[in-house]
């Protein structure tokens, strides 16, 4: 028995698996799918994005669609932004939140064309325990929830030319008009797409949703172009230097929004949401942990569960993400540390192995971004 072969077996496969098998890519399991790494090295791919344009398949992420007369009423009790008032067209970026404030998902709202329809996007790891999540909260309300995560195909594609790739290769006119946290609807041959403009680079973006065939067009044709396949660990890279949160790294069921600076996502003026009690508390009252950046004055690389510690060897907190930035040339990290030594400038000591390397808070944006406002 090959017990590697049985377990990727075991595994989920997006419509463009064999894509990625073909262009030779190194599969690897996340989030319960065989996904791509990388295709030839993550510093190239990672270059690709923040020079010239490259292409993700992330058709691993969830899509589940809410509508019925109270589908606003409902998704604004269960989601920590605050989607009344925005309007068809835009995406809005937000939580949903256990009562103790922990985090069940960050996810992206999309409000239809169609009056009471809603489209959230969800984390691949947490695809099913979201959808029982949100069917569990529907009391008392008059919705309907649908997962469409198995018929869905999505490519995001990212990078300076990112908007030449969409409009001039995929013929995507539509694209070009879309501001930040944005979409309008298509057809891609006939077939329902959605277009949207987002990102979790940092740089302009693209996400392209369609069926699973159209997927496999629209990729082949990118490629054939000469887009850059990248793969999920330049993603990671690209989105750590940018300052953008991981579930699961920086947010969690015990990392709530107000611990990883992200409490503007949290309206505490909405008559309720799941969590709001402990989240206004939160904001009040204060946290104990501070998610930071640091910049190490060393070219030794953080990595995620190092400790961080005061000079005296105190233990006082632990890295999230952390990587030599591609970008910057600096030793970067996420770390969640004690409330009362996260300040800027503050100095914290990272142990790598046997030794400790200095290094100060910074702000988590490392990278300075280029979206299209």
């Amino acid at each position: 028995m090959n017990n590697k072969t049985d377990m990727e077996n075991e595994l989920k496969k997006t419509c463009l698996y064999e894509n990625h098998i073909a262009l030779g890519a190194k599969m690897s399991p996340f989030a319960g799918f065989m996904m791509p790494i990388q295709y030839s090295t993550i510093t190239d791919e990672h270059i690709s994005v923040r020079t010239r344009v490259g292409m993700f398949d992330v058709s691993h992420m969830g899509e589940i669609f809410v509508s019925g007369p109270d589908a606003e009423k409902f998704i604004n009790y269960i989601f920590t932004n605050e989607i009344g008032g925005f309007e068809p067209g835009k995406v809005i970026y937000g939580m949903m939140l256990y009562p103790d404030g922990g985090v069940v998902d960050d996810l992206l709202v999309y409000r239809e064309f169609v009056r009471d329809h809603f489209l959230l996007v969800v984390n691949a790891s947490n695809i099913d325990k979201d959808y029982a999540w949100i069917n569990d909260h529907t009391g008392g309300f008059d919705v309907q929830v649908v997962n469409q995560s198995g018929i869905w195909g999505q490519i995001a594609v990212q990078g300076p030319e990112a908007e030449k790739a969409v409009v001039e290769t995929l013929g995507i006119n539509g694209a070009s008009e879309l501001s930040f946290y944005s979409y309008f609807e298509s057809e891609w041959k006939g077939e329902r797409m959605i277009v949207s403009r987002t990102g979790y680079t940092g740089e302009d973006g693209f996400e392209i949703y369609a069926s699973l065939k159209g997927t496999r067009e629209i990729w082949q044709i990118l490629l054939d172009s000469g887009v850059t396949p990248c793969g999920l660990g330049c993603r990671d890279t690209l989105r750590f230097e940018a300052g953008l949160p991981l579930y699961g790294d920086e947010l969690s069921p015990e990392i709530s929004p107000i611990m990883a600076g992200l409490g503007m996502f949290c309206k505490l003026d909405k008559d309720d949401f799941i969590g709001k009690d402990a989240i206004s508390d939160q904001k009040a009252n204060g946290v104990a942990k501070k998610l930071v950046g640091i910049e190490l004055c060393d070219k030794a690389i953080p990595r995620a569960t190092y400790p961080v510690e005061l000079e005296d060897g105190t233990e006082i907190g632990t890295v999230t993400t952390g990587y030599h930035s591609i970008s910057l040339d600096k030793s970067l990290c996420f770390a969640l540390v004690d409330k009362d030594h996260s300040a800027l400038g503050t100095q914290l000591f990272i142990r790598i192995r046997k030794k400790v390397f200095p290094g100060i808070v910074v702000r988590k944006r490392f990278y300075q971004t280029n979206y299209k406002k």
